[in-house]
């Protein structure tokens, strides 16, 4: 077991190592990459897998109904943590809820589970940008700017992969090879990116960071167990399922808390330190997952 969860992890946390390492040395700028990503790649390999004549919505509304209770119970369970502790619910809760999908959910599912999990992979990653774009920005701003969401190349490939899926459209072989080569750069990247966005780790406000990154996970996983009993999936789903639950917190809490100047330093020693503590938390998970898996 030892051995498996080393052989899915290492590749992941390699590429991580490689990104902080040559950012530490070269200082790089990651914006044009990151949006290349966001822009092109990420809708290529989210269009190209829900277009797939294989994939059946109706066999993925038990997972995203219970992706959606794992991103928000979180915000309701650490309420207390808020009331006592008097940190600002809205630096602390957002990364609580709002985990790192895309960037460690989506390679941690592929090495783990294999391709045949990318579909269910990718259902949860749109659930939780769905309901950070709408839920999470409504928390910070309270402005219920949603059909800004609309215009997003994420939720735009997702709209239109969905109507192609629907409709039994068939994409010609010409255009499907491009668009999947395209997806496969998004993988690779969102990890090289991740690298670098280490290394603007501050340990000013390492105690908030802490606390975060102990909380995250552990709320995740306790909102999972509530919900375990009452859920039918599939074995493989339901092991995603437990992964995403101890999932980091996303970096795009860092990027929205700067945009709406809501403690940004902070968020970002939540965010940078979660992820650095899933090290030590996605072993653990990853050990039962595979138990669960494999039954």
């Amino acid at each position: 077991m030892i051995t498996q969860i080393f052989s899915i992890l290492f590749p992941i946390f390699a590429i991580i190592l490689v990104g902080y390492f040559y950012a530490h040395r070269y200082p790089t700028d990651m914006s044009v990459p990151n949006r290349l990503n966001v822009s092109v790649f990420i809708p290529a390999l989210i269009f190209g897998i829900l277009s797939d004549h294989s994939f059946q919505l109706a066999d993925y509304q038990t997972l995203a109904f219970s992706g959606a209770m794992i991103i928000l119970g979180p915000g309701i369970l650490l309420l207390p943590v808020i009331y006592f502790s008097k940190i600002q619910f809205k630096t602390f809760i957002p990364p609580m809820m709002f985990t790192n999908t895309g960037n460690m959910g989506i390679p941690v599912a592929l090495f783990a589970f294999g391709e045949q999990i990318l579909p269910a992979a990718i259902v949860l990653f749109i659930v939780g940008s769905t309901l950070h774009f709408t839920v999470g920005l409504t928390l910070l701003s309270r402005q219920k700017n949603w059909a800004g969401f609309l215009k997003l190349p994420i939720m735009q490939a997702t709209i239109l992969g969905l109507i192609v899926s629907l409709l039994h459209i068939k994409i010609p072989e010409f255009l499907l090879v491009p668009i999947e080569m395209l997806g496969r750069i998004s993988v690779p990247l969102m990890i090289f990116a991740l690298g670098v966005r280490l290394t603007d780790i501050d340990l000013t406000y390492w105690k908030i960071g802490l606390l975060g990154a102990i909380l995250c996970p552990i709320s995740g996983i306790i909102i999972f167990l509530i919900i375990a009993p009452w859920i039918n999936l599939p074995t493989s789903h339901f092991a995603l399922l437990l992964v995403y639950s101890a999932l980091p917190p996303a970096m795009l809490n860092f990027i929205i808390a700067e945009q709406y100047q809501q403690q940004p330093l902070q968020v970002a020693s939540i965010v940078l330190l979660g992820n650095v503590m899933s090290i030590v938390s996605l072993p653990i998970v990853l050990s039962f997952a595979l138990r669960w898996s494999s039954i």
